[in-house]
C-alpha cells in the first residue's frame, strides 16, 4: 500500500492525462438514487427485469458503456434514463422517463424515448469506488451548480481513471476532461458545452481509440485548433493516424508507446509503471 491520494500522487509525478479517455460510442445513463456499489457494471442495484434489459442493450450495441447517474436532493417519482450516441460524426441524446410504476424492463432501449438537444455534464462522484472521485468530484459538482442548467448536470459512477479526478464527461460530444479544479470548472465546462477544448484538461474524445486520442492531441497542440469540429478522423494505418482540418488541411501523426510515471491507479493501491501513448506530427 502507499501513502497519499492517487490523484495527488499522479499529479505530483507529472503523469500525462493525454489519450486516457474511455472509448465508447454509445452510453446508457440510468438514474439510480442512493449509494452505488463499487462496481455498477453488474447492475445489482436494478431489479431482475431492468438488469436483463440493460445487459441485453450492452451486448447488442457495439462500443457501449453503462453509467449510473444521480442528482443529490432530486426528489421525484419519475426516474430518467438517457441513451446517448457519441460518435465522431453522429451524436444524439434520447430521454426516457419512467414513472413510479415503470421499469427499464417495460421499455425498448433501442427506440423508446424522445430525442432532445440537451447536453449532459457528468461529474464522476463514485465514492465507493475511489475517495478521489468523491472528494474532488463533489467539489467540482458543487462549483458547476450555478453555471450548468439543472437538467444537464449529474453525478456519475466510475468513468475510468480515478487518479485523474476530478473527471468530467460532456455528452454527446464525448469530451472527457480530467484534473478539473473547482475554481476553474465553470470556465472549462462552459467551453466544452460550446464545443471548445481546454487542452490542458483534455483526456481525449470518447469516440476515438487511445491511438487516435494521442494523435488528435498532437495535432491540436501543434496547430492550436480547439473546436471539436475543427478535426475529422481520416484514417489509421497502424503506424500513423491522419486527421483532416475543417479547411481541408491534412495532418499526420506517428503514435508510439512511452514509459510513464510509477503511480497507483487508485487510492491505496501499489504504485505501477504506467505506459502512455504519445504522438508527433510527421
Amino acid at each position: 500500500m502507499t501513502n497519499g491520494r492517487c490523484a495527488e500522487l499522479s499529479e505530483a509525478a507529472g503523469e500525462s492525462i493525454a489519450a486516457t479517455a474511455t472509448t465508447a460510442h454509445n452510453w446508457l445513463l440510468v438514474e439510480v438514487r442512493g449509494t452505488w456499489s463499487r462496481d455498477v457494471t453488474d447492475a445489482t442495484a436494478l431489479d431482475d427485469t431492468e438488469r436483463t434489459s440493460v445487459r441485453a442493450w450492452l451486448e447488442e450495441v457495439p462500443s457501449s458503456r453503462l453509467l449510473f447517474i444521480r442528482r443529490p436532493g432530486r426528489a421525484c417519482d419519475k426516474r430518467l434514463v438517457f441513451v446517448v450516441r457519441a460518435g465522431e460524426r453522429e451524436t444524439g441524446v434520447r430521454r426516457i422517463e419512467l414513472d413510479g410504476r415503470d421499469t427499464l424492463g417495460d421499455v425498448d432501449l433501442g427506440v423508446d424515448g424522445d430525442m432532445t438537444d440537451t447536453q449532459l455534464v457528468l461529474v464522476c462522484g463514485h465514492g465507493t469506488r475511489d475517495a478521489c472521485c468523491a472528494l474532488r468530484g463533489s467539489a467540482v459538482y458543487g462549483a458547476l451548480g450555478a453555471v450548468v442548467a439543472h437538467d444537464e448536470l449529474w453525478l456519475s459512477s466510475h468513468q475510468g481513471g480515478h487518479r485523474f479526478a476530478a473527471n468530467v464527461l460532456v455528452l454527446p460530444g464525448g469530451i472527457q476532461l480530467g484534473r478539473v479544479p473547482p475554481e476553474h470548472a465553470a470556465r472549462i465546462v462552459r467551453d466544452a458545452l460550446a464545443g471548445r477544448i481546454a487542452i490542458e484538461h483534455y483526456r481525449g474524445r470518447t469516440a476515438y481509440s487511445p491511438r487516435e486520442q494521442a494523435a488528435e492531441r498532437a495535432v491540436r497542440e501543434s496547430s492550436g485548433l480547439v473546436s471539436l469540429l475543427d478535426l475529422k478522423l481520416a484514417g489509421d494505418d497502424g503506424t500513423n493516424v491522419r486527421f483532416v482540418a475543417a479547411g481541408g488541411r491534412e495532418y499526420c501523426a506517428s503514435v508510439e508507446q512511452a514509459m510513464g510515471a510509477t503511480v497507483p491507479v487508485s487510492c491505496g493501491a501499489q504504485p505501477e509503471l504506467q505506459i502512455h501513448l504519445g504522438a508527433r506530427l510527421v
